[in-house]
């Protein structure tokens, strides 16, 4: 009697396990080994909401074309309409290309930056300050100046520069290439310049001697450029 409620036990706890296991699979269903992987996450193909993604973009303002009322017009900048200048010259002609390309452009306020530049320039070669000259000149100036002091100090010699002042600084040509604007200056300055040998003697100019030299100086500024800055890219002398 007891060996037949065993044998019952186990028929009736064979049942409710087939039972499991078809309810297992039914919920899970059945791999066969054949199977195609679940699709793998990837986050680059992986559609992001179009909120999201808009949020995600800055729009800038484009800065290669103006429209037409952010132009500035001829007589924003006291040319008469038509584009002609009071008097038809290359270098009105010149002004007025940089004035358009660079509106917050002044005569006035460039030629006494130029000023101040010259003097420095002057001063700094003459010192071989190398270091104040190296942002003030193109790289091709900058290699002429450097490769002179450089003479100058492998001989032994010594350059001594005073500049008692600049009596004329006027603007004598200006033209627009591209982006780029050329400006050039004819300076006229005093000038006491001696060269000294490493003996401290005087082997060129004369110490009591102011000198009038004329210069004439080309400087260049890229107009799209935050930096307001003109950099010396060309130079000749027509003393």
């Amino acid at each position: 009697m007891g060996n037949g409620l065993q044998f019952l036990d186990i028929i009736l706890l064979a049942a409710v396990a087939g039972f499991l296991v078809l309810r297992l699979r039914s919920v899970l269903g059945r791999r066969s080994g054949h199977e195609e992987p679940p699709e793998r996450y990837d986050p680059f193909k992986a559609e992001k909401p179009e909120s999201a993604a808009e949020d995600k973009i800055v729009h800038l303002p484009d800065r290669s074309e103006q429209s037409e009322s952010d132009r500035p017009v001829a007589e924003d900048l006291g040319v008469p309409a038509g584009g002609s200048t009071e008097s038809d010259t290359p270098l009105a002609a010149g002004l007025t290309q940089i004035k358009l390309a660079d509106g917050g452009f002044d005569e006035t306020t460039f030629l006494d930056g130029a000023k101040g530049a010259f003097d420095m320039i002057i001063n700094a070669f003459g010192q071989g300050d190398t270091r104040t000259l190296r942002p003030l000149l193109s790289n091709d100036v900058y290699e002429d100046f450097a490769g002179a002091i450089k003479a100058r100090v492998d001989a032994g010699e010594t350059l001594e520069t005073t500049v008692i002042g600049v009596k004329e600084a006027e603007l004598i040509e200006a033209e627009l290439q591209g982006r780029t604007a050329f400006a050039t200056i004819k300076f006229v300055s005093e000038q006491i310049n001696v060269t000294r040998d490493a003996d401290g003697e005087v082997v060129d100019g004369d110490p009591n001697h102011v000198a009038s030299i004329t210069d004439i100086w080309t400087f260049a500024r890229n107009t799209r450029s935050r930096d307001p800055n003109w950099t010396l890219v060309a130079t000749r002398s027509s003393n």
